[in-house]
């Protein structure tokens, strides 16, 4: 899964967790359903945006949820998830946008595609997205030429920027696209008013995706001598965060003028337009600051970080056996020689075997819980982390509300 906007199910409560995973579990099946397993591996974060916008201005919501059989992903938990028009919607963009981001991959050799038997096999997996995209694109009215056109002028654009190009002439493209995609969730909806608002939502998200890429890759890119939009057009760190706090702003006066369905502002029984604002405002923000460097995790200092929780025993560690007279060994024994482990601890081997299994089933990032795999004590998924002083949102107020406590309405 990719994308910028990863929300912290410590912030979203168990309401607006349950709505997201929701929206992301639908986009999955929707994906799976029109277009088979495979293109499940397009199911990414950004895409259910598109999801829940759609449900967020449509009346009776509730309506469109299917209960799912157990998946790895979810623990091997059954779920209410979305399905309908939106789902299918965010599953044509995701296919689509896919699509591209493999031919271009393609395009430069990046890694393994450098070798032509892969090059080839990645080619027609990209054509094959393309038009199963462009399939569903067409059952739910959208066209979406208007992406693949982003698509190719985003190539042609790049090979003429250089020193002095603004920056927001490289990201127009992308702004776009995903200006398209938001504003037809209106469409979708039957609220045709809203599309003005949510393309412009949509297009400074689109500003804001690219630009926040753009900023995480930069060093990367210098390393490897590949091309990036910042250092190409000689935009500084400064104005590139000046642009998408810009952005922000932006999409936060555009959802102003959404008409959501109704509860969404009155009686906040709209628990997917909760859930829009909480991404495009609150988590999109976030994005930023991570983006920039200027946030960390806040669960991650108590938790001692993701390798403590799930890698092999690592010398020093809170749970590592470094002798049977160690003080504070409660196990007695070293996994990696010497002394067998006690009753209870795996080996370092079996917990090996067991850490693959974890890993294969995904439960290492989406379950709520697993057993550790050689402590087996219980530890929270990774996608359990966060950076949030505070129950719900809120950004470090007092209230367990996400949004009592801004001036947005919600």
């Amino acid at each position: 899964m990719f994308g910028i906007v990863r929300p912290c199910s410590h912030r979203l409560g168990e309401s607006l967790k349950a709505q997201w995973m929701a929206h992301l579990c639908g986009l999955c099946l929707a994906l799976r359903g029109d277009h088979g397993q495979f293109a499940r591996v397009v199911t990414n974060y950004d895409g259910l945006l598109v999801s829940v916008l759609t449900e967020a201005q449509r009346n009776g919501a509730d309506g469109r949820r299917r209960t799912a059989g157990p998946c790895p992903l979810r623990g091997m938990r059954t779920a209410s998830v979305a399905q309908g028009e939106g789902a299918r919607l965010a599953a044509a963009v995701s296919l689509v946008l896919a699509s591209a981001k493999v031919r271009d991959h393609v395009t430069d050799g990046d890694g393994l595609l450098a070798r032509r038997p892969v090059a080839l096999a990645a080619r027609r997996i990209a054509v094959s997205w393309g038009k199963a995209g462009a399939r569903t694109g067409l059952d739910v009215g959208f066209d979406t030429a208007v992406l693949v056109d982003a698509v190719d002028r985003q190539a042609g654009i790049e090979s003429l920027a250089g020193a002095g190009t603004p920056i927001l002439t490289v990201t127009e493209p992308t702004e776009t696209a995903t200006a398209a995609a938001f504003a037809h969730t209106a469409v979708l909806a039957g609220r045709p008013g809203n599309a003005v608002p949510l393309a412009e939502a949509g297009r400074l998200f689109g500003r804001l995706a690219h630009l926040l890429d753009a900023v995480e890759d930069q060093a990367a890119d210098a390393a490897a001598g590949a091309w990036n939009p910042l250092t190409a057009t000689g935009t500084s760190l400064a104005e590139a965060r000046r642009l998408a706090d810009d952005a922000l702003h932006g999409i936060r006066l555009a959802l102003r003028e959404v008409a959501w369905a109704p509860g969404a502002l009155a009686a906040r029984r709209n628990a997917d337009g909760k859930l829009a604002h909480q991404l495009l405002v609150h988590e999109l923000r976030r994005s930023v600051d991570r983006a920039f460097g200027v946030s960390s995790c806040g669960h991650a200092a108590a938790d001692t970080g993701a390798t403590a929780a799930f890698g092999p025993p690592q010398h020093g560690g809170p749970y590592t056996p470094q002798g049977p007279q160690a003080p504070g060994n409660p196990y007695g024994g070293n996994p990696f020689g010497g002394e067998p482990p006690r009753p209870g601890r795996r080996g370092f081997w079996s917990g090996c075997a067991v850490a693959a299994g974890l890993c294969c089933t995904c439960q290492v990032c989406c379950a709520d819980e697993f057993e550790g795999p050689w402590s087996r004590q219980r530890r929270e998924g990774w996608c359990s982390n966060c950076d949030c002083d505070c129950c719900d949102c809120c950004d470090g107020c007092e209230c367990c509300e996400c949004c009592s406590c801004c001036d947005c309405g919600l």
